[in-house]
């Protein structure tokens, strides 16, 4: 009996469930979230859709969590592919969550998921275009980057007392950036790539909050001055995480894949970095 490739996706929301759609037919799919209602609901309608689904209740926030998804998914088969787009962002979260979701959960999804994969395998980290725009030192970044899991919470740059949720978001998604980049050559290692996208401004649940929020005019504004005028959707997100997850891509590794519409080529044109 042939087994079936895995596919892990964290988190449900809107380019959680595009990316299932967009990867799913034919694997079996592990679908992961905190919330316990919204996961069952995705999880019987990607079912009802024909989808091959396991639901799995997690919280990357928590090590021993992640560890558990990883125990789970692979029991499954071999995991091919895994698309962590779980997050929270600033007008959800305060800065101490952002920095458990966003910086410590991705870091534990690479750290845990390494163990298990083969040749072949990719990772596929969600980030933000927050990430690209946020300025920072070399010698930050390279913290960010470098320092062990275990320590990473305890870093000056990432004490949420010194900062609001939206420098907090944009510190945790350049963080993000980074240490996918320095994790290519562990998980080349086994075989396996590792990524990042950093959407732009995307039509999801979470967008529309940030859209509804503080910061919505300016994030109008953005989409009026960049090349496409508009704003993205899910699916334009799960075609980027398509082509990365194809071994046609195999020499793609440790980058950031900057999907946004134009908008940081909009906002460097007029000087900003």
């Amino acid at each position: 009996m042939t087994t079936k490739e895995v596919l892990v996706v964290t988190g449900c929301g809107g380019m959680g469930i595009a990316v299932a759609r967009r990867l799913g037919a034919g694997r079996s799919v592990v679908l992961a979230d905190y919330n316990s209602k919204m996961l069952s609901q995705v999880g019987e309608m990607l079912h009802n859709e024909g989808h091959d689904i396991t639901t799995v209740e997690s919280d990357v926030s928590s090590q021993e969590s992640v560890r558990n998804l990883v125990s789970i998914a692979a029991s499954k088969g071999e995991i091919k592919v895994i698309v962590h787009t779980a997050g929270v962002s600033p007008v959800q979260a305060t800065p101490k969550q952002i920095v458990d979701v966003d910086v410590m959960g991705t870091a534990y999804v690479i750290d845990e998921f390494v163990e298990v994969v083969g040749p072949g395998a990719v990772l596929i980290c969600i980030a933000s275009m927050a990430g690209t725009l946020m300025p920072m030192a070399t010698d930050i970044e390279h913290l960010l980057a470098t320092t062990p899991t275990a320590e990473l919470a305890n870093l000056e740059i990432l004490n949420p007392a010194t900062m609001d949720s939206g420098s907090a978001y944009s510190i945790a998604k350049r963080a993000n950036q980074v240490r996918v980049q320095v994790s290519a050559m562990q998980w080349g290692a086994k075989g396996a790539r590792i990524a990042s996208i950093s959407p732009g401004i995307i039509s999801t649940p979470m967008g529309q909050q940030e859209l509804e929020g503080a910061s919505g005019d300016a994030m109008r504004q953005m989409i009026e001055a960049s090349a496409t005028k508009r704003i993205g959707t899910p699916d334009d997100i799960a075609n980027a995480v398509a082509w990365l997850a194809d071994p046609a891509t195999s020499f793609v590794t440790g980058i950031d894949l900057l999907v946004d519409g134009g908008v940081v080529a909009a906002l460097r044109s007029m000087g900003v970095r």
